[in-house]
């Protein structure tokens, strides 16, 4: 989570959220397993981490053999990154709003984790992203559940218009330090059109299962859920044509 256009809003809980998200029930045990699920076999692909913040995604796929290059708007993140990957590592600050450093289909895959649900405008960045993929390339993309950003507020007595792409102020406190961040809400249908419109083809929408692991490790957060999924998170796979 870390794309924000105009500041860098992450730069001030960077190290505390980084040190969250190596073992909260919803980055480690539920959207980096299901997105290195979706992702499969990335030996050899050229893959394009967009909004890799301290980088524990971009540390797996190198892991499983793909060339990974990584970008963030946020200074701080990059560099927590910075020190989990090393100075080799393809690092890079850039604004998912504006053009990319990039050459036209220089990358098999770009992963976009939990960062698209910062943007008002999903437009423009989904086409520099189209842009950066070769042909038939994949697109993999992590947002909020619109369906469970709804049902929360409505618990918290507020009447959201889930039709409407809408703006949500959130603020977090970190390792002491304390930012607030800015969500864009929008209805399952916007996003889809969102993709199709800057040249993508939808091939998997899932609502996966968190890790095995996670019931026993997070026994109060799971009490209430009795399957092996819960409303959290929404993941695509989407084709560039």
């Amino acid at each position: 989570m870390t794309t924000m256009p105009g500041s860098n809003a992450y730069d001030a809980i960077a190290e505390g959220y980084a040190a969250e998200n190596e073992t909260s029930l919803m980055n480690a045990y539920y959207e980096r397993p299901a997105m290195l699920e979706l992702a499969g076999d990335v030996t050899g692909r050229r893959v394009l981490d967009a909004g890799c913040g301290s980088g524990p995604l971009f540390a797996e796929l190198r892991a499983r053999g793909a060339v990974v290059t990584g970008v963030d708007a946020s200074a701080g993140m990059l560099e927590q990154a910075r020190r989990r990957l090393g100075d080799d590592a393809d690092l890079r600050v850039a604004d998912l709003t504006e053009p990319l450093p990039f050459p036209d289909e220089a990358f098999d895959d770009v992963v976009a984790s939990l960062v698209l649900h910062y943007l008002e405008d999903w437009g423009p960045a989904l086409a520099e992203l189209r842009r950066v993929l070769r042909p038939g390339g994949r697109l993999l993309v992590s947002v909020e559940h619109p369906l469970a950003i709804t049902l929360m507020q409505h618990k918290a007595g507020e009447r959201p218009a889930y039709f409407g792409t809408r703006n949500r102020v959130e603020e977090w406190t970190m390792g002491g330090q304390t930012s607030r961040l800015s969500f864009w809400d929008r209805p399952l249908h916007a996003m889809t059109e969102a993709f199709t419109t800057t040249g993508f083809r939808i091939g998997v929408i899932s609502e996966p299962p968190y890790a095995p692991e996670a019931r026993e490790l997070f026994p109060e957060e799971l009490r209430e859920i009795s399957g092996p999924r819960f409303l959290g998170l929404l993941f695509f796979v989407l084709e560039a044509g």
